[in-house]
């Protein structure tokens, strides 16, 4: 797939979250790349770029203080190649697609991998 069908798909799936969430969103932008970067690898704990599928760079809502102000947009990265090597139609894309996006809002939010194991958000 090519990466505009694929930023399609992610806006897509942005789109469709409800607005309630979709309106909580501060200073996070969403982003494409093909692979994680090494370093982003190492912060995640993976050995191998096919294992992560997303990554959340920033400060969640719940850790930011009254000096949090002026700072760049936190980054929520949906990664291509990954995906689309775990996924075989094109509803199994968008269905990760949407997955991995919720999953790293939930990270904005404040939400960490322990509590999202208990809920059975993995």
């Amino acid at each position: 797939m090519d990466r505009r069908a694929f930023e399609r798909l992610v806006a897509e799936a942005l789109s469709d979250l409800p607005e309630i969430f979709r309106e909580k969103l501060d200073n996070v932008e969403v982003v494409v790349q093909g692979w994680p970067s090494r370093e982003t690898m190492r912060l995640a704990g993976v050995r191998h770029p096919a294992q992560l599928l997303g990554f959340y760079h920033g400060v969640p809502q719940t850790k930011r203080t009254h000096n949090y102000g002026l700072v760049l947009p936190d980054k929520i990265t949906i990664y291509q190649r990954p995906i689309e090597m775990r996924c075989r139609t094109m509803e199994e894309i968008r269905a990760t697609i949407h997955h991995v996006l919720c999953h790293e809002i939930a990270h904005h939010f404040g939400i960490g991998d322990e509590r999202l194991r208990e809920i059975g958000a993995y």
